[in-house]
């Protein structure tokens, strides 16, 4: 995990997504692609992207219409995969945080306790 804010429900994906994007601005500038689901297409989040990261290009995975039932998608998986490790950890499993800054803390153990099992059981 590179980073991660959590905010309020009221607030739409979209809206989250450029508000993260624009902490990453100069923690990462090596970061070239951005693979984002149906959710962040349009032209608000593009032009707000394009403003904050100009040379960060976006790729949205789309599911195709002629997929019937449950179909992989593209990178999509990466993301559903590591929100399924990560819902392992009984805290993050539902929302018993009061506090935004409690539930990131909670988010970042772990993701640190998911990082420290991938390095030191290698399969």
């Amino acid at each position: 995990m590179l980073h991660a804010i959590v905010h309020p429900a009221d607030i739409q994906d979209r809206d989250g997504g450029v508000l993260l994007l624009a902490t990453l601005f100069g923690m990462y500038p090596f970061l070239k692609k951005l693979f984002a689901d149906g959710g962040y297409q349009g032209p608000e989040f593009q032009k707000a992207l394009a403003r904050i990261l100009p040379q960060l290009k976006t790729e949205i995975v789309k599911r195709s219409d002629q997929a019937k039932g449950f179909v992989v998608l593209p990178r999509r998986w990466v993301v559903e995969r590591t929100f399924a490790w990560l819902n392992r950890c009984r805290r993050l499993a539902k929302d018993w945080e009061n506090l935004n800054r409690k539930a990131l803390a909670f988010l970042r153990l772990a993701s640190i306790r998911l990082m420290l099992r991938k390095l030191c059981n290698p399969t």
